[in-house]
């Protein structure tokens, strides 16, 4: 039996990390999120709450759910909170995409793992991954997709960038790098180039 690789996706903020996982999907990998994973242990995981709760206070909670864009805002203007957040969430977070793996590969129902996970780099985590994939694009244009997605004001741009490498030290670091500097359609064939590739050594 052929072992599936395990492959992490990254990129800076908005740069186009979500499409090319799509364009995976499309494919046939198995794909998994993790800003997905965290958003639904925030709606199920009761102890996790609970436990966010007591570090940052009940103002982050709405009908006993944690309001996301109340959590970020307090985090995101305190550093060593957005630590001890982080250090909650993290292993949950990595423990959950081992677990999908590893059901996946029992199951030999996909050819690729592909798992999207922003702060690859930044938490080390890169190491327990058999290839890494960085996604980028022109910062302006990041920029411009992070305002229209998020509503957000450039400022929260820059100062949610500040806590991750450049994206020039992220494709040095990488197996493999997607220019997200066209159309989707060209987008397409860079992640089915790499696609092709990957299967190959699989």
């Amino acid at each position: 039996m052929l072992t599936l690789q395990k492959i992490a996706i990254t990129g800076g903020l908005s740069c186009g990390k979500s499409s090319a996982c799509h364009f995976f999907k499309e494919f046939g990998s198995y794909t998994i999120n993790a800003d997905e994973i965290v958003h639904q242990l925030l709606s199920s995981n009761t102890k996790l709450i609970q436990e966010i709760t007591s570090l940052l206070g009940d103002d982050i909670t709405e009908n006993h759910q944690i309001n996301r864009s109340r959590m970020a805002k307090k985090v995101f203007n305190n550093p060593q909170l957005l630590r001890s957040l982080e250090n909650i969430l993290h292993p949950i977070v990595y423990d959950e995409i081992e677990r999908q793996y590893q059901r996946v590969a029992k199951e030999q129902s996909a050819p690729l793992f592909i798992a999207e996970i922003p702060l690859l780099y930044e938490t080390g985590n890169d190491r327990f991954f058999d290839k890494t994939i960085v996604v980028v694009a022109d910062e302006k244009v990041c920029k411009e997709r992070f305002q229209q997605k998020t509503a957000l004001e450039a400022e929260e741009y820059d100062k949610r960038s500040a806590r991750m490498l450049s994206l020039k030290e992220k494709a040095l670091k990488a197996d493999y790098v997607i220019k997200n500097d066209g159309t989707l359609a060209q987008m397409r064939d860079r992640v089915k180039n790499i696609y092709d590739l990957l299967k190959k050594t699989s």
